[in-house]
């Protein structure tokens, strides 16, 4: 069978320095000046994260120490990421502490195409001992999910009392319930279902952990709709003592399902679609500023219900995927986690199947190439039997989380790369080093930049190089690449060429 490591084993091709060169058909030049300080957010050091189905837990296994290769590709994409636990599945979960708990009764669910179908797991002590040990071997935190759609207050305190002492500093925050904004769907009465509602079943459950664990934190609403979050800011102030919660939580898909035709490269890369990112996140981060939180995506990616083969898996999803994160970065947001984890897991989310399998198998691709294709599509880290490779849009989350633990720069670059008919965006930042380092997203399929890009007066010291590239938008592949060769300042300034599909970090050393 040709598995995707063949796959890229016969079709990748290195590009380095010679992606510096002008070799579009079209060349843009914009001038970039740089501010004198850098007074935006800072990009925390954990910014980066991924977001798996709680059911993945129902395989003890998976997410622990013993997992070496799982294990391998974590610390990969980054030495101190976020593990977000949730999604869908989280509903039909329910807490096993001992190997001889009863499995308690379940409420009717409405059995919703689309909507993931009402087959209860387990997660058991054996489970959250394990992801201890694999966030301990791997550096990472946790955002941990408990489930609300069938839960009750009792079983999640106790819950979230082992779930507490064991993950310990690793323990980011509680989340409870996934999306709770679709419950109407299948889990609550759509005449009666509201923001309010919501809120009502929250505090309720927050408190009974609470009353358990009083350090205890939270994240929330975490929703499919935004402004789901301006009318919990609206109601928050009535709340008397509410628990302690950090961060407002939202989702973000670009486009789906995979049968979609509008889920397509060129509609994801172009500038509308980071507008309507920015629009959301103008509505967030003023919901949270209300209530003294910050704002985290916990759950998102290219194309909702499993991702889109030729979409999802492939480098254009790396441009957007660093595009995106550094759009939410400049924008306060405390980090982004994309969706992904076994087909599965992901199939089971989404009532049993995922399209983009149904997309394959309908054009004709043989067993061998469906194969090749990481399940779900968009997920950032593959599972190949007992393998897993980290995928073009995992690239794209590294490349833009080199900016982590720096300060941002407040620039007009994209804006105005895009006012000289350029297809990118730019972002500039000052990194815990003290260096100063700007990213250029090069989104255009065929125009190259020509960037003269201003550090500032008297500023001098030699720029270090670093792409993020492949052969074209549709390769199923991606590289960051550190070229070994360096410019010199002259007059502060220095002059690059942003290829076209190309991603380029340039560094102030």
């Amino acid at each position: 069978m040709l598995t995707r490591r063949k796959f890229l084993a016969a079709t990748s091709c290195t590009v380095a320095a010679a992606r510096l060169h002008v070799h579009g058909q079209s060349k843009v030049r914009v001038i970039l000046g740089l501010p004198k300080e850098a007074t935006g957010p800072r990009m925390p050091t954990d910014f980066l994260g991924l977001s798996y189905e709680v059911q993945q837990l129902a395989d003890p296994s998976f997410f622990s120490a013993e997992n070496s290769a799982l294990n391998r590709e974590f610390k990969a994409l980054s030495p101190t990421g976020v593990l977000r636990l949730g999604g869908n599945t989280s509903e039909f979960a329910y807490w096993k502490p001992k190997p001889d708990s009863a499995e308690p009764e379940h409420p009717a669910t409405r059995e919703v195409v689309g909507e993931p179908k009402a087959q209860y797991y387990a997660v058991t002590a054996e489970a959250v001992r394990n992801l201890a040990g694999f966030l301990q071997a791997t550096g990472w935190s946790c955002i941990y999910g408990i489930g609300m759609g069938t839960n009750t207050p009792a079983r999640a305190a106790e819950e979230a009392v082992f779930v507490a002492e064991r993950l310990g500093d690793r323990l980011q925050y509680f989340q409870i319930g996934n999306e709770a904004d679709l419950f109407s769907h299948h889990l609550r009465d759509p005449s009666t279902w509201s923001a309010k509602a919501y809120l009502e079943e929250w505090l309720t459950l927050a408190r009974a952990i609470t009353a358990r664990v009083p350090a205890a934190r939270f994240g929330m609403p975490d929703v499919s709709n935004a402004s789901w979050l301006t009318e919990i800011a609206d109601q928050w102030p009535s709340i008397l003592s509410p628990p302690r919660v950090t961060t407002m939580t939202h989702h973000y898909y670009f486009g789906g399902p995979a049968t979609n035709p509008d889920v397509n490269i060129l509609n994801l890369l172009k500038p509308a679609t980071m507008q309507k990112v920015q629009n959301t996140a103008n509505v967030a981060t003023a919901a949270a500023s209300r209530i003294g939180a910050r704002v985290r995506m916990t759950e998102g990616n290219t194309c909702y219900r499993g991702g889109k083969p030729g979409v999802s898996d492939v480098f254009a999803a790396a441009l957007w995927s660093a595009d995106y994160s550094l759009l939410l970065a400049s924008n306060n947001y405390s980090g982004v986690n994309l969706h992904g984890g076994t087909g599965k897991s992901v199939a089971n989310s989404v009532g049993g199947s995922l399209p983009g399998d149904t997309l394959l198998k309908d054009s004709g691709a043989p067993p061998e190439q469906i194969a090749a294709h990481p399940h779900p599509f968009y997920t950032p880290i593959a599972t190949f039997g007992s393998d897993y490779l980290l995928e073009p849009v995992a690239y794209g989350l590294k490349f833009a989380s080199s900016f982590s633990g720096g300060t941002l720069f407040e620039t007009d670059f994209s804006k105005k790369l895009q006012d000289a008919g350029a297809n990118s965006t730019a972002y500039a930042a000052k990194l815990p080093s003290g260096q100063t380092s700007v990213i250029i997203l090069n989104k255009d399929k065929l125009a190259d930049i020509e960037i003269e890009l201003h550090f500032g007066h008297g500023m001098s010291g030699t720029v270090e190089t670093e792409t993020l590239h492949a052969p074209a938008l549709d390769s199923r592949e991606a590289h960051i690449t550190r070229l070994t060769r360096t410019d010199s300042l002259k007059q502060g300034k220095c002059s690059v060429v942003a290829a076209h599909a190309t991603g380029l970090r340039l560094t102030l050393i």
